[in-house]
C-alpha cells in the first residue's frame, strides 16, 4: 500500500468521522437525544426552577445557544433589551401537563415590562381561542405581588394562562430593558414560584 494511498485512507476516514460527529452535535444541540433539562441540556444559569443563558441575543452565543434560539424561534433581541428564562417543570420537580393546574406567584420585576407565556409541546403558542396564552403587568392587580393560575379552564377571576391543547407545556420568562443588577447578578432575581395546586385523574 502506498504511502499516498494510506495518506487518502485516513484523511478519508477522519473526514467521515468529523461528519458524523458534527451531526451527532448538530442533533445533540436541538435535543434530539431528549434528556431531563431544558433540551436535555443544561443552560448556564440555573435558578428557583428557571433557566437561561444570559448570551442569548449577545455576540458572546455559541453555536449552540444559536442552534436553541433558531429551534424555540424566540427571534432574540440584545440582551440589553431583553433577557429570557425558561422552565418546564414546576417547583417540585415535576413536567408541567395540560391536565394539572398551578399557580404562579412573583413580585416587581427588575425590569421595564416583562412577560410569562406558555408554550405548548412543539415549542408554538398553545391551539386554543381563549386568548390567555401570557400574562404580563397589566393583567394582573398588583404588580408588587401578583399571582396567576395556569390550568385549561378560565376562572372565575383572576389573572390566567390557559393550557388548554397544550398537553406538556413550558414556560418563558421575558424581562424587557432589564436593569443592571439583573444583568449583572441574575441570581438576584426574584423569580416566580410556581405551585402544582392539583391535577385531574386520567380517564382510561
Amino acid at each position: 500500500m502506498s504511502k499516498i494511498f494510506r495518506f487518502l485512507l485516513l484523511a478519508g476516514f477522519a473526514a467521515v468521522a468529523g461528519l458524523i460527529v458534527g451531526a451527532v452535535s448538530g442533533l445533540w444541540s436541538f435535543g434530539a437525544f431528549g434528556g431531563d433539562g431544558w433540551d436535555g441540556q443544561a443552560y448556564k444559569f440555573n435558578a428557583k426552577g428557571w433557566s437561561g443563558d444570559l448570551a442569548i441575543g449577545s455576540r458572546d452565543a455559541g453555536p449552540y445557544t444559536r442552534a436553541r434560539i433558531a429551534k424555540r424561534g424566540l427571534l432574540a433581541l440584545s440582551r440589553d433589551e431583553t433577557i429570557y428564562f425558561f422552565r418546564d417543570r414546576d417547583d417540585a420537580g415535576d413536567r408541567l401537563v395540560e391536565t394539572c393546574r398551578y399557580r404562579l406567584t412573583g413580585g416587581a420585576m427588575p425590569a421595564r415590562w416583562w412577560s410569562v407565556t406558555l408554550y405548548a409541546e412543539d415549542d408554538f403558542l398553545a391551539l386554543n381561542d381563549d386568548n390567555a396564552h401570557s400574562v404580563s403587568p397589566e393583567k394582573i392587580s398588583d404588580g408588587a405581588d401578583w399571582q396567576a393560575v395556569i390550568q385549561p379552564s378560565r376562572p372565575e377571576n383572576g389573572a390566567w394562562i390557559s393550557s388548554k391543547e397544550a398537553g406538556p407545556f413550558n414556560l418563558t420568562l421575558r424581562l424587557y430593558n432589564p436593569s443592571d443588577a439583573a444583568l449583572e447578578r441574575p441570581e438576584d432575581i426574584p423569580f416566580p414560584d410556581l405551585t402544582k395546586i392539583y391535577c385531574q385523574e386520567s380517564q382510561s
